[in-house]
């Protein structure tokens, strides 16, 4: 374990060089110019986000337990240096993608914090639906012409961003492991400069897809649906997740039998 935690370690130092290299001397953000700003603006109807179970895009107690959530991730993000973050679940139906999309509006209400999320789901890319965006988005396809185009990253407000995909992916492992999706992303975070970056991942124990990405990321957070995912289940996802990256926690989605002070809260 300590080979691997030591490997991990190494990965992700030799990554950041790597993007302060591209771009040294430069803030992080920058509050007025830049691509980011450029970025073709999504607007949303509240009505489908409601029905879509988006929650946390206004404060209040709808809300709540992803601005905990929030607030705890922020906390070990921040005293570890770390900005990506993988959410993925072990098996399909979970919520992930409802999980991220509700986390990323939380975090983007902090007038400091630029939320990027890309969603690498490949092959059943759904938060195009779940916003209810009308354009199409081929951010897969950039990929896999090994190219940037930032009319594939639409941003919602001044603090959030989502590189999307209409379609599903050929070959999505494949993709995702490739040396060159690495760099555009890397190319991506240098140029946007969000504070963080949250990645969509497929269920882990359906294929390899999100496997082959976590190597990319300085951490991650399980999604597992009550009374439907097992134990045996989030064990054996919790297992393959750790050989890989830091896990931050377990989020316990689709509670119905909660009590109400328990509802407020996730564990992370």
């Amino acid at each position: 374990m300590e080979r691997i935690q030591s490997a991990l370690a190494k990965a992700r130092a030799a990554r950041e060089r790597k993007l302060q290299g591209a771009n040294p001397g430069t803030p992080m953000k920058s509050a007025e110019t830049g691509p980011w700003q450029g970025l073709a603006e999504l607007k949303l109807n509240p009505g489908h986000l409601e029905r879509s179970r988006i929650v946390a895009i206004n404060p209040g107690p709808s809300a709540a337990s992803f601005d905990v959530m929030r607030t705890n991730l922020l906390r070990t993000l921040r005293t570890n240096g770390w900005t990506r973050v993988a959410i993925t679940s072990p098996t399909p139906g979970c919520g992930k993608s409802t999980v991220t999309a509700n986390l990323a509006f939380s975090l983007a209400r902090l007038a400091d914090t630029r939320v990027l999320v890309i969603e690498l789901d490949l092959r059943h890319p759904s938060l195009m639906e779940m916003l209810g965006a009308g354009a199409e988005q081929h951010f897969a396809q950039m990929l896999a012409e090994g190219r940037i185009d930032y009319s594939h990253i639409r941003r919602v407000g001044p603090n959030l961003a989502f590189a999307m995909s209409t379609r599903a992916s050929e070959n999505p492992a494949e993709l995702l492991s490739a040396a060159r999706t690495a760099d555009i992303i890397d190319e991506i975070e240098t140029q946007l400069r969000p504070d963080i970056v949250l990645f969509d991942l497929s269920p882990v124990l359906v294929s390899d897809d999100a496997i082959s990405f976590l190597d990319q990321v300085d951490c991650a957070l399980m999604v597992a649906a009550a009374e439907e995912t097992t134990v045996a289940e989030i064990e054996k996802c919790g297992k393959d997740l750790a050989k890989r990256t830091q896990v931050l926690g377990v989020v316990l989605n689709k509670c119905r039998y909660m009590e109400q002070e328990e509802s407020l809260t996730y564990p992370v």
